[in-house]
């Protein structure tokens, strides 16, 4: 008898408190299945937090928080001041969305290509645009990445318009709990909406601990 039959037959069969055995019951199963539900939601919730990073403009922020100071003088700003400022959050608002439209894919040999997510397929970079998945069309840009990217956009802004040395350069006053809460709170939001709405893109910065998850495949 094939192994894994005869175990089946074992399991479905348990003693009772007298020492007699009897038919497994249903509501074990039923107990089994709702566990094993509760634990994929929690890997799903678990591994979408640890996407926030390649999500989030973590590291547009964090330059943004360098070079504010520089370009702004402390909030002292002059005409140059400001066409410095205005430059640099063009550059870094193009970069948020930028980094959400990367994406990788191996070729047959195995070796990993990066390239960036267009209407008709993917533009590698390493191979000069001519290197090209089994599947291009499941590489395409999606209206899930314009979502992705819009939120990625608005993260970065809220907080760079809140930003002390900003307000200061172009003259704008809003209340300090407006500037020290609503960055908080639309991090927060955006963050939630990142994990229900998960992207399946491996661009640059992405964990390659989930790069085998199930969630995150294409197939």
């Amino acid at each position: 008898m094939d192994c894994s039959i005869q175990q089946d037959l074992i399991e479905s069969y348990l003693p009772d408190e007298d020492g007699y055995y009897s038919p497994r019951d249903e509501d074990d199963d039923d107990d089994d299945k709702d566990e094993s539900r509760f634990i994929y939601v929690l890997n799903a919730v678990l591994s979408g937090t640890a996407r926030l990073n390649v999500l989030l403009p973590t590291a547009t922020i964090l330059a943004f928080t360098i070079f504010a100071p520089l370009l702004t003088d402390d909030g002292k700003c002059e005409i140059l001041n400001r066409w410095l400022m205005g430059v640099f959050l063009v550059i870094s608002s193009a970069s948020c969305i930028f980094f959400l439209f990367t994406d990788s894919f191996r070729t047959a040999r195995g070796r990993l290509y990066y390239g960036v997510a267009t209407f008709s397929g993917i533009w590698s970079f390493n191979g000069g645009g001519r290197r090209k998945p089994c599947a291009p069309s499941e590489y395409r840009l999606r209206w899930i990445d314009l979502f992705h990217a819009s939120l990625s956009l608005i993260a970065f802004l809220t907080f760079a318009i809140s930003h002390n040395d900003v307000m200061a350069c172009y003259h704008l006053e809003m209340p300090r709990k407006v500037t020290n809460s609503v960055p908080l709170v639309v991090g927060f939001v955006i963050s939630v909406l990142f994990v229900v709405f998960p992207s399946k893109r491996r661009g640059i910065g992405y964990p390659f601990l989930l790069y085998k998850y199930p969630l995150y495949t294409r197939n």
